[in-house]
């Protein structure tokens, strides 16, 4: 452990990073430089600062990155229509890859031996910050405490508090919730506790982000969405940089009870986990970009993409947002928004997102052949007859020859 002279540890303020803040310095005898990232979770960061100083660290990084998360992660994840076994928006997920990079960053500007995480031995953030970390810097060593400490639980995580005096000021004042919770700009996500069982219904007042579809207003709310090449630009026609737009989508989404999510999903590393999430502005964004695409988009690149976002998805969630099949992937997305420009119309009500509308001077949507009323000779409907015909060669070749299908 002697070779192990500084440390760059992603730093909540929190207990878990706290205990390890001093078990670094004890264990490893090393310096530890701590790194709060605000992405977004809606608790101030800034507290973090007076926290590390406590333990007596000298180099503090705090940082405001939510304009980059979305921008630079959420946006293009959502360009891809992305979404993990067919429910998971991966609102955890896609804030990993940024912090890997920022606690990688950091390492090479203080000059740092080692990367830190907080992350469990059972969870899937331990593998996507090291894949991260291990893309960005090939030699990079990380210490994962919880993969080396026997302070597995919060009692010895307490009584190392107060053996160390380490002061954690939320410990005795605050009512600890009983919910392993992340959160970010595009979500907050719910874990253990009586979620431990997957058929314990959550508690109504275990939600933070949304009312109830019950409690939501009796009146629909309208929103117009401005898309530029597949990324939202403005809403209700007022220009918004990509963080106030999710932002905004959040409040608004959560006021008429959208965005809860309760699955059972299968984790990297084998095991299946009980989670509930909130996540109100990608519930809207992810229909609403499927309806831009819907008028834009060609068919076949349209199910290309279908084809290939599975694939994405689990990339994400695996944590391999920084391997070059991802980067070939998102080259291929970034390619198809070229034209995915227009507006949607999105109708919110109690859980409810529907599209009423969508339009785009890109659209593919041809009026005048699409009708049910006088196309006025745009198509000719006995052409169709051949299409269908030559479709159902194969078929009738089989039938001919005495194979049966039914």
């Amino acid at each position: 452990m002697s070779d192990i002279k500084k440390v760059v540890l992603a730093y909540s303020g929190g207990l878990d990073t706290s205990v390890i803040v001093r078990w670094l310095q004890d264990e490893y005898k090393a310096e530890v430089v701590t790194f709060t990232a605000d992405i977004g979770q809606g608790e101030e960061v800034e507290p973090a600062r007076a926290k590390a100083e406590a333990l007596g660290v000298k180099e503090i990084y705090i940082e405001d990155l939510r304009e980059e998360f979305v921008r630079d992660y959420v946006f293009p994840m959502f360009r891809a229509n992305t979404i993990y076994e067919g429910e998971y928006l991966l609102g955890t997920s896609i804030a990993r890859p940024l912090i890997a990079k920022r606690l990688v960053e950091i390492a090479n500007e203080t000059g740092a031996d080692a990367i830190s995480h907080g992350a469990t031995g059972k969870g899937n953030d331990q593998v996507r910050f090291e894949l991260g970390a291990y893309a960005l810097k090939p030699g990079v060593h990380v210490i994962a405490p919880w993969r080396e400490w026997d302070l597995n639980s919060r009692e010895k995580l307490m009584a190392y508090c107060e053996t160390h005096n380490i002061p954690v000021d939320f410990s005795n004042k605050k009512k600890k919730s009983p919910y392993s919770m992340d959160a970010n700009l595009l979500h907050i996500s719910y874990e253990g506790g009586i979620l431990e069982d997957p058929w314990a219904e959550a508690e109504a007042d275990m939600w933070r982000w949304s009312v109830s579809p019950e409690e939501a207003p009796d009146q629909p709310t309208y929103l117009e969405l401005t898309y530029r090449k597949g990324d939202i630009v403005a809403i209700n026609g007022e220009e918004m940089s990509p963080a106030t737009v999710l932002a905004y989508l959040n409040k608004v989404g959560g006021e008429n009870g959208i965005g809860r999510l309760d699955i059972v999903e299968n984790r990297f590393v084998g095991m299946k986990s009980r989670g509930c999430y909130e996540t109100p502005g990608g519930t809207i964004m992810l229909p609403a970009h499927r309806a831009i695409e819907s008028i834009t988009l060609d068919r076949e690149a349209a199910h290309l993409k279908d084809e290939l976002m599975p694939r994405y998805a689990k990339l994400i969630y695996n944590g391999f947002w920084w391997s070059e099949e991802r980067k070939l992937l998102q080259t291929l997305i970034d390619e198809s928004q070229k034209y995915v420009n227009g507006e949607v119309r999105v109708k919110l009500y109690k859980g409810n997102v529907t599209i009423v509308g969508r339009r785009s001077e890109e659209s593919l949507f041809d009026e005048s052949i699409a009708t049910f009323e006088d196309d006025a000779g745009s198509y000719n409907q006995k052409d169709a007859e051949g299409f269908i015909k030559l479709n159902a060669l194969r078929m009738r070749i089989a039938a001919s020859k005495g194979r049966k299908f039914d």
